[in-house]
């Protein structure tokens, strides 16, 4: 295995700069694993595609008002921090730029919604900074929410990228296969007789992170939070038992229920970390079903689909994708991978 082996060719006006609007007019690609069909929909259709009875489980994080511009407290050089996850609430993970500022010691003053903050870094790791703030500060509101790099030209409603079903805000990026769904759409599912499940796993941006190693067996996830609660532990265990199917909306719910089920057995209550890794040839022991968003090449993410659908349909489905123009990543189109 290889990571060139998950490479393609994607022209960058391909890659979204706006949702669609409303959200489930999104172009959705369904890709039927046992004969390798491939049908152009609509996210929509789903209630159509789906059964009754299947349990849909969704990522219910939210994204942290994250992104944090800040300066040198005794020179007033420019800096820049998005917060990954606390330790307490004084003390934070972050991702600074430029990190070579980043000196243990060193103060700096970000500028936030509630006044300026001071921090001093504790410690770093590469870009991966400890900062010790001198007061707590509400991470859904003391920044602005951070869109992914490649996303240039949106200036719309920072909720556009947040999911209608998302709670807690503790994530740095969207779980962007939940973007598609709607009230309407949720209702419609209900009428057709899905049941809808929620658990959480706290996205990082080193998810989406392209490998850099030539064997992808040798890259290293950063460790993501994790939890299913008793109520969705108990709707997973009781589907399972009455063979209906598990839908999962996004790779997020993947890794979290594949992660539970490798370490438990079951699927039980749980709180951890996880940087489970989903390679070809890695069996998946709980999901039946899984919507998600078109990936960068060479990501981990893009290996978890290939593992689900088989390399060979889903980059065959990935280079119709580019020939149809659906449009990629985070305010993409979607993708609809059907045993």
């Amino acid at each position: 295995m290889r990571t060139e082996d998950f490479a393609f060719d994607l022209p960058a006006g391909l890659i979204a700069q706006q949702p669609a609007e409303p959200r489930d007019s999104a172009r959705l690609m369904v890709v039927r694993i046992a004969t390798g069909a491939i049908e152009h929909r609509h996210v929509s259709d789903l209630p159509g595609l789906l059964s009754p009875g299947d349990l849909l489980v969704v990522n219910d994080t939210r994204v942290m008002a994250a992104r944090l511009f800040g300066r040198r407290e005794d020179t007033g050089g420019a800096v820049e921090a998005l917060l990954l996850r606390p330790f307490t609430n004084l003390r934070w993970e972050v991702m600074f730029r430029p990190a070579k500022r980043a000196i243990p010691g060193r103060r700096f003053v970000f500028d936030t919604r509630g006044g300026p903050i001071t921090a001093t870094v504790a410690a770093r790791q590469d870009e991966n900074v400890t900062l010790d703030f001198d007061c707590p500060f509400d991470p859904a509101t003391v920044g602005s929410v951070p869109l992914p790099p490649y996303i240039h030209d949106y200036h719309g409603d920072p909720e556009r990228y947040q999911t209608v079903y998302s709670r807690e805000p503790r994530s740095s990026a969207a779980p962007t296969a939940g973007l598609h769904f709607t009230p309407g759409l949720l209702a419609a599912l209900d009428d057709r007789g899905l049941e809808r499940t929620a658990v959480t796993l706290e996205v990082g941006p080193g998810t989406f992170k392209p490998v850099q190693v030539e064997d992808p067996r040798d890259h290293q996830l950063h460790a993501e939070h994790i939890t299913v609660p008793a109520a969705a532990a108990n709707a997973i265990t009781r589907a399972r038992d009455e063979s209906r199917r598990i839908a999962a909306v996004g790779t997020t719910v993947v890794r979290t229920l594949e992660h539970v089920a490798r370490e438990r057995h079951a699927i039980e209550p749980y709180a951890g970390w996880t940087s489970l890794r989903i390679l070809p040839g890695d069996e998946f022991r709980v999901v039946d079903v899984l919507m998600t968003n078109f990936h960068l090449p060479r990501s981990t993410l893009l290996m978890l689909v290939c593992a689900f659908g088989g390399p060979s349909l889903v980059l065959d489905a990935y280079r119709e994708a580019v020939r149809a123009e659906y449009r990629f990543y985070s305010f993409g189109d979607a993708m609809l991978l059907l045993p």
